[in-house]
């Protein structure tokens, strides 16, 4: 059984334009304070971001907000969390969420949401980490993107090893089920040095 301890959600910064969205950001952070495992996200107090960490905080969790300084000085750093740690550029901020956190699963979101899991799932892929990475597929939000990803195996892309290791679904009892058995079954890249 894996012990998850944090876990970083990577979602919108705005609300999305149907209410499931913010339902199932709070039913997630509910569920991550029940669990008693601490959230890891990107600081803010607006969109699904500060939905999911409201309700961690009103569920007695702990959460861990990582925000650029810039953010901070536009005042939407959120002012109730756990740990705020203030960086000085995205790319630290990316960094920092991945050292504090067990797992990572991203809640509906836009460009922000894609790039931040989508470094997750390359470094998983050239085996950089061994932690599960989930799509929290609300009301078929990520349909497209699953298709995408088996486009891209059927295409010679991605190993079929390495799309299975991507969850995909709409249950949150599923994705911390899917979570705590979780086994990586690390494959290495196309290129070798017999290959170079």
């Amino acid at each position: 059984m894996r012990d998850i301890k944090a876990l970083c959600v990577y979602c919108g910064s705005s609300s999305g334009s149907r209410p499931e969205y913010t339902e199932a950001a709070k039913a997630f952070g509910a569920r991550l304070a029940k669990e008693n495992i601490a959230l890891v996200y990107g600081g803010g107090k607006v969109g699904l971001m500060g939905t999911v960490a409201d309700a961690v905080v009103a569920g007695g969790g702990r959460v861990i907000g990582v925000i650029p300084r810039q953010l901070v000085e536009k005042e939407v750093a959120h002012t109730g969390l756990s740990e705020l740690h203030v960086v000085e550029t995205m790319h630290e901020r990316k960094t920092r969420m991945y050292e504090l956190s067990d797992a990572f699963v991203a809640l509906p979101g836009g460009f922000g949401t894609m790039d931040e899991m989508f470094e997750m799932l390359t470094w998983a892929q050239l085996g950089l980490h061994t932690y599960p990475c989930a799509f929290l597929d609300v009301l078929g939000f990520y349909k497209g993107l699953a298709a995408s990803m088996d486009h891209m195996v059927a295409e010679g892309f991605v190993k079929k090893v390495q799309r299975e290791q991507v969850w995909f679904g709409d249950s949150i009892d599923a994705v911390f089920d899917w979570m705590k058995t979780y086994e990586s079954t690390y494959t290495p890249k196309w290129i070798t040095k017999e290959s170079v």
